[in-house]
């Protein structure tokens, strides 16, 4: 593979550039980077035989093939979260009706020949911080507890245009990123607490926990989520799934309770959570590109991870930032990932770019900055009277001034991490610096290793790498260059395969 794609140091320049080189090279990997049938699909290498442990691909394939059904698809996943929810409280606005109703309609489609898309007769689940057409879209916040909207978000949309049909919204905290002073996993005051499906003692993580899951147990085929600081990783890590925060302009956030504009507009992405790295192959491409509303969308195709040469990456990794120092088996498990590369011919180098801690301590500055007045008024215009205590609005702590002054330094920090990037192809890393906590244990530091790559706007995925000694997923998190998502795909399908990847949880 080539490694001479010009990494600009503006944002403008290198969103510009990417979308330029990738359009340039890409040929008509349109639809999707990976092997696909004579018919135009893709096809799977997942080898369940049950309904509800399928990946998506797979379960798509076997519907196509009429060797399942697109009812029987959806009667077994709402059997499934029927059974787990009570422990889990992954599901909270179930639309079942709707979802048989749907399904019965993809099966007389498919009866006559017609084929929805390529995820005809697929069930899924949606994190409720993005508005579902007809099904109560919350956002974790009293002002909406009733709130239907009219239309569907954009990724949402065009995951039911190609086929796939929801059974559900899936919880998350007030806006995303509120919570409970001493519970560190995904909670609202309408919905309460989400449990971990490996141990309901422990976190399920945030802020799409309800995601990952119902994801990790079965309850659907995948799930869209959000990130604006792991919020799609941590959960993937605390639940042994898979999930990707696309480069920064890849999916727009049209319809997202926290959407696009303002200082923070880089940071937020919506992307899927599975079970397979296969199926985030499939799903990225048909979420993405520009809507005519998201202003920072760019119509840049995928590649193929197909076309990729492990033996030829340049591979950086680190086993700990400096902020918190992962546990022994994190340490451990990123390390047989890096040891799995290197025996493919793969180059690795142990290194770690500029700024990590400097650029980490600005966002949790620039967050505080305005007292976290964006977030009252975003209260104040869903009628949110009473929000999470963790919510706390405070006198602004800084001058426009000095937020100019920040914006700026963050730039300056942007520009010396991607200039470090041109030396190599990949990151492999941790997800986290340790296993799903309890989640009434509060730990500092737990974005650490996510957050970083929101500031950057690169592309990062977490695919799960080994177990804790108290049986919980750790999760490996792959980061490539700008658009380049085909790199961090081929790598993680590969660590999915050496490692072991997600493991049946025993709920």
């Amino acid at each position: 593979m080539s490694s001479s794609l010009p990494l600009p140091t503006s944002r403008r320049g290198f969103l510009r550039a990417a979308s330029l080189a990738t359009l340039a090279t890409a040929g008509s990997t349109l639809r999707s980077s990976a092997a696909v049938s004579p018919a135009g699909f893709m096809t799977s290498t997942d080898s369940s035989t049950e309904i509800v442990w399928m990946s998506a691909t797979r379960l798509a394939q076997s519907i196509r093939e009429k060797k399942v059904s697109a009812t029987e698809a959806v009667q077994a996943c709402i059997a499934r979260i029927q059974k787990v929810n009570p422990s889990i409280n992954a599901v909270v606005r179930p639309c079942f009706e709707r979802a048989l109703a749907e399904a019965e309609a993809a099966d007389e489609a498919l009866a006559k020949g017609r084929i929805l898309g390529p995820l005809h007769g697929v069930p899924m689940t949606i994190k409720d911080s993005l508005d579902t057409e007809g099904v109560v879209s919350t956002g974790g916040t009293l002002g909406r507890i009733d709130y239907v909207p009219a239309k569907d978000a954009t990724v949402v949309a065009r995951a039911r245009a190609a086929g796939a049909i929801l059974l559900g919204k899936s919880n998350t905290p007030e806006f995303t990123l509120a919570g409970y002073s001493g519970l560190s996993t995904t909670w609202n005051l309408i919905y309460g607490v989400t449990r971990n499906p490996y141990n309901n003692m422990h976190s399920s993580a945030g802020s799409s926990g309800g995601a990952g899951a119902i994801v990790a147990a079965g309850g659907a085929a995948f799930d869209i989520g959000t990130d604006f600081g792991g919020s799609i990783r941590g959960p993937a890590h605390a639940n042994g799934v898979t999930g990707i925060k696309p480069t920064t302009g890849r999916m727009p956030r049209t319809g997202h309770i926290v959407d696009f504009g303002g200082i923070f507009d880089s940071y937020q992405q919506p992307g899927p959570i599975a079970r397979k790295v296969e199926d985030l192959i499939l799903i990225s491409p048909l979420l993405s590109g520009p809507d005519g509303l998201d202003a920072a969308m760019v119509p840049a195709p995928f590649l193929s991870a197909d076309a990729v040469e492990l033996k030829s990456l340049r591979v950086a990794f680190y086993t700990s930032n400096g902020l918190t120092h992962p546990t022994a088996e994190m340490q451990a498990t990123v390390k047989r990932a890096v040891d799995s590369l290197a025996s493919l011919g793969a180059k690795t180098t142990e290194d770690i770019h500029p700024f990590y801690k400097e650029a980490v301590e600005l966002r949790t500055a620039l967050r505080a900055v305005d007292g976290n007045s964006w977030m009252k008024r975003l209260a104040e215009k869903v009628g949110s009277k009473t929000v999470s205590p963790s919510l706390q609005f405070t006198e602004p702590k800084g001058t426009s001034v000095e937020l100019v002054q920040m914006l700026q330094q963050q730039d300056v920090y942007r520009r010396a991490m991607t200039s470090w990037l041109k030396d190599y192809d990949v990151i492999v890393c941790p997800a986290n610096h340790g296993p799903a906590p309890r989640i009434d244990e509060r730990r500092s530091g737990a974005v650490s290793y996510t957050q970083i790559y929101n500031i950057t706007g690169w592309p990062a995925l977490v695919v799960r790498g080994g177990t804790s000694p108290e049986g919980l997923p750790l999760g490996v998190q792959v980061v490539a260059r700008p658009f380049r998502e085909d790199v961090a795909f081929a790598v993680a399908r590969h660590l999915e395969s050496a490692l072991g990847g997600w493991v049946k949880p025993l709920v």
